[in-house]
This record gives C-alpha cells, sequence and structure tokens, in this order.
C-alpha cells in the first residue's frame, strides 16, 4: 500500500527542509534514487513519521469481509476467477486483498466505501464491475 495524502503531508510540514525530507526517503526505502514522498510505501512514511515524533497512521482496510455474508464469497470468488490472487506458504494461493482494497479505493470502482460499509445494492455494484473484470480477462 502507498502512502497516503496525510501521511505525505504531515512529513513535509514535519521536515525542517527539502533537502532533509528526501534524505528521509532514501533511508526509508534504503535507495538513494528515490527521493519523493510519492516513493514511499505506507509502512515507510509511518516510519519517518515516528522518526519525526510524530503519531503513525493507522491504514483504512476497505477489503474487510464478512464470511457470513453470500455476496461477500460470490466477491472472493470473483477475484479468484480474475487471478487476484497471491501465494501463501500455508494455503498455496489465496485472494488478494491488497488488490481488492486498492480497486475499491480506485476511480474504477463503482462504489468508493469499505465492503463492510456497502448496502446489498452497493455490493452488487461491486459484483457486477468484478464479472465484467473476469469476462474481459478470459476474452
Amino acid at each position: 500500500m502507498n502512502a497516503t495524502k496525510e501521511q505525505k503531508r504531515a512529513i513535509a510540514i514535519h521536515s525542517p527542509n527539502k533537502d532533509t525530507k528526501e534524505e528521509w526517503v532514501q533511508w526509508a526505502t534504503a535507495d538513494v534514487k528515490k527521493t519523493s514522498t510519492n516513493d514511499l510505501t505506507f509502512d515507510q512514511a509511518n516510519i519517518i513519521l515516528e522518526q519525526l515524533g510524530q503519531k503513525a497512521h493507522k491504514a483504512e482496510y476497505w477489503a474487510v469481509f464478512d464470511i457470513k455474508n453470500p455476496k461477500h464469497k460470490t466477491i472472493l470468488s470473483l477475484m479468484r476467477q480474475a487471478q487476484w490472487t497471491k501465494p501463501n506458504a500455508k494455503h498455496g494461493e489465496v485472494a488478494d486483498m491488497d488488490q481488492l482494497d486498492k480497486f475499491l479505493k480506485s476511480n474504477t470502482s463503482p462504489v468508493k466505501k469499505p465492503l463492510q460499509k456497502m448496502e446489498p445494492l452497493e455490493v452488487e455494484k461491486i459484483i457486477s464491475a468484478l464479472n465484467g473484470i473476469v469476462k474481459s480477462k478470459y476474452k
């Protein structure tokens, strides 16, 4: 997950100058070629914030399922069909929840809300969008 706008803003505000901010980015990423806060992951930005004496930000994770909800199970199935998976040591391959989280937060999502806060009709819109992704994958 990439650093949020709020994290980037906090780093810019609390860094004494641009050069220092760039050095913090290089330190956190362990890459001297990276100097922009746009290069930071969420966790790297939190590390810098803590070093600057600020509180770490909490991630708002939108891809949280209710396993008892059959529509949420349908979403999991569609994710696997769309090959939104990642390797897992215990289960072999599992649905990539980070990819779903990014999708729900993106401009291509028909509903920009955490999955747990969606109404049934909104969940249906997500299912329709994922159906479209699956269809385009196997054309």
